[in-house]
């Protein structure tokens, strides 16, 4: 089962420093950049995660995480010729598949350190969108989290998922794959047929309309 979790994590870790690569690809930012993009959006998230949870940083510990990062930018930037010319779309599909991974491995890692179970989807979220959140932040960009985007509503659909499905006794790799799924349908969903939350939005009177 360790071993599922440690592919399932080096895969998350591939597609958001691809999503991080891209985006810092279509801001024209230097090969450093695109490597510095790279490592916030994949290791972000887990990294917050393992500090509030005072366990070892995941990456400290395993420096592989590191180099897979480091050769996932270098080869973005090697076959990725005209990072504009990819459709936004394709930028938000891998980003979605991060976020669906890193919601269900955060919550599981968090509830393995003992934390309960609110927390642990908290951490799950935390773990799926905190890297894209400063990811954007750098790009100067509103990060998704805070839009109306389904985006944050996914990752917790994972957590909960895959907390409910421990809870009546669901074999771990089953509850996993199940919870991801989960997460990566509803967001995928929410960027084909454009759903979003209703934003909130306060109406001036007209009156202090008339006087500006």
């Amino acid at each position: 089962m360790s071993e599922l979790l440690y592919w399932l994590d080096m895969f998350g870790i591939v597609v958001f420093a691809f999503s991080g690569a891209l985006m810092a690809g279509r801001y024209k930012l230097d090969p450093f950049g695109v490597v510095v993009l790279s490592a916030v959006t994949a290791i972000g998230g887990g990294t917050m995660r393992d500090v509030i949870l005072q366990t070892p940083v995941f990456w400290v510990q395993n420096p592989v995480y590191l180099y897979v990062i480091l050769a996932t930018a270098a080869l973005t930037i090697i076959f990725i010729r005209s990072p504009k010319r990819i459709p936004k779309r394709f930028l938000l599909v891998s980003d979605a598949f991060g976020l669906a991974l890193f919601a269900v491995l955060g919550t599981e890692k968090a509830l393995s350190l003992g934390a309960a179970i609110p927390v642990a989807i908290v951490m799950g979220m935390m773990t799926g969108v905190a890297g894209g959140m400063l990811r954007d932040v750098l790009c100067n960009v509103i990060p998704m989290i805070l839009r109306q985007e389904i985006y944050a509503t996914a990752a917790i659909l994972g957590g909960a998922l895959y907390t409910l499905l421990r809870y009546f006794s669901c074999p771990e790799h089953l509850a996993i794959i199940t919870a991801i799924l989960g997460a990566l349908t509803l967001r995928l969903a929410a960027i084909y047929w454009r759903v979003t939350l209703p934003a909130f939005d306060i109406i001036e009177p007209e009156e202090s309309k008339k006087d500006q």
